[in-house]
């Protein structure tokens, strides 16, 4: 049976021409191109990290059985391994039997609200918590264990894959997606005779988890997961833990994490 595709992509030209020449070409190889009804094998984005960020979001229901795969139109991200020019390799190894992945962790991000409910969320990056203006307050545990009372302009709690975003320019450091840990980094901590924090990135390990209470009447406060934000949710508590669920990208050209790091970060010298 041929494999199934189910493809994503942005709304600039090039990815558009793109995405025409694609499916003309894995429909010739006689690949079955479904809606996002049907269940996929690959799930191919075309654009940047930030589409296949949206596709994670949009098609979670497909975690358990596709591999993502990525077609950048612009700048190499972490996410997207493929460029246009290479489209004919890609679907060659498309046609083939359904081979192995690489997984990656997932944060879930658990909300607690107010009135008793809670809803849960999935992160590919990271979750932050953030004031809409002045300092925001908020109690940390770390496996219900109290550790601090923070105060400034926000927390980050990252994957390994999203510590090379948001966590790595507040100070965090640079983990390999092979370790399920999560970390949590600063934003702006307050630090003076007062009021103390650690003022520095905290890792922790799969089976812990980090929970935060907002102390929502020092100043209103904002929650973004990844690239989704939340404004003026009665949210009591929030837990942030490592997810049972994981996102897995085809392997068949999927680039050594630090060759990631070095390219994006640092760059090649000839």
């Amino acid at each position: 049976m041929k494999n199934k595709l189910l493809i994503y992509t942005n709304n600039s030209s090039r990815s558009r021409l793109v995405k025409e020449e694609f499916l003309r070409k894995a429909q010739a190889k006689g690949l079955q191109i479904v809606d996002d009804q049907d269940s996929p094998d690959y799930i191919v984005t075309i654009g940047g990290d930030g589409t296949l960020l949206q596709a994670f979001h949009q098609f979670q229901a497909y975690l358990s059985q596709a591999q993502f795969v990525g077609i950048h139109t612009g700048h190499l991200g972490f996410y997207t391994d493929w460029q246009p020019q290479q489209m004919d390799e890609l679907i060659q190894f498309l046609s083939q039997p359904k081979g192995q992945s690489i997984t990656y962790p997932l944060l879930q991000v658990t909300l607690r609200y107010k009135d008793g409910k809670k809803e849960s969320l999935l992160a590919l990056n990271e979750f932050t918590l953030r004031s809409n203006k002045g300092t925001i307050v908020s109690e940390v545990f770390i496996k219900d264990y109290f550790f601090e009372t923070f105060r400034g302009d926000g927390l980050c709690v990252a994957t390994p894959t999203g510590s090379t975003g948001l966590s790595k320019s507040l100070g965090g450091a640079v983990i390999h997606p092979r370790l399920d840990a999560l970390q949590m980094t600063e934003m702006a901590s307050i630090n003076n005779r007062v009021y103390r924090t650690l003022s520095g990135p905290i890792i922790i390990a799969k089976d812990e988890w980090i929970k935060l209470i907002p102390i929502a009447d020092k100043t209103a406060f904002s929650l973004s997961v990844d690239h989704l934000h939340y404004e003026d949710k009665a949210v009591q508590a929030i837990r942030v833990q490592i997810a049972q669920e994981r996102i897995a990208f085809a392997s068949f050209k999927h680039l050594h994490f630090w060759n990631r790091v070095e390219g994006s970060f640092i760059g090649r010298k000839y």
